[in-house]
């Protein structure tokens, strides 16, 4: 992965983001804060929906409750996404050998696929699930909770790798 995120870098670099990045004392912290932003955004948003999937608050019809918060998470995503290449690009070489930072991306990878996959099985499903919700679709729930989560942490831990 390290080839890829070095070219990455580089390209971020020759096109003007990573000079920019790094030559203000604005563009670092503002980036920063919106990716906590994001974060808070996707963890809060599909996070309550899969805590209600999962089991808990057994009256809200995960049906409205997801077409409600899906989108402020896929927002956050965004967020998360374009504000991730601004932290990236300000300091892409050192994050490129990164063991840390390369297990973050790996897991959002997971995370995303998980979510696609989720999507693909269950989506039309929700407004179905008066009673039981299935035990794979409890488990996918959980297993993106776990995910999320552990990209953030790992997010966290990259300073102190």
């Amino acid at each position: 992965m390290e080839p890829l995120l070095t070219a990455a870098a580089t390209w971020l670099d020759a096109v003007g983001i990573g000079p920019w990045a790094r030559g203000s004392s604005l563009v670092y912290p503002v980036a920063n804060t919106l990716h906590l932003l994001g974060l808070v955004m996707l963890v809060g948003g599909i996070g309550v929906v899969d805590l209600r999937i999962v089991g808990l608050w057994r009256t809200l019809p995960i049906g409205a409750l997801s077409r409600a918060l899906t989108p402020i998470a896929i927002g956050g995503l965004l967020v998360m996404a374009a504000s991730g290449t601004i932290l990236f690009a300000a300091d892409g070489d050192a994050l490129a050998r990164s063991q840390t930072f390369a297990r973050k991306l790996i897991v959002i990878a997971l995370a995303l696929a998980n979510a696609a996959a989720f999507r693909l099985l269950w989506w039309t499903k929700f407004d179905d699930w008066r009673g039981a919700v299935p035990g794979a679709a409890r488990a996918m729930a959980a297993l993106s909770l776990a995910l999320w989560l552990t990209a953030g942490a790992l997010g966290r831990w990259i300073a102190y790798s």
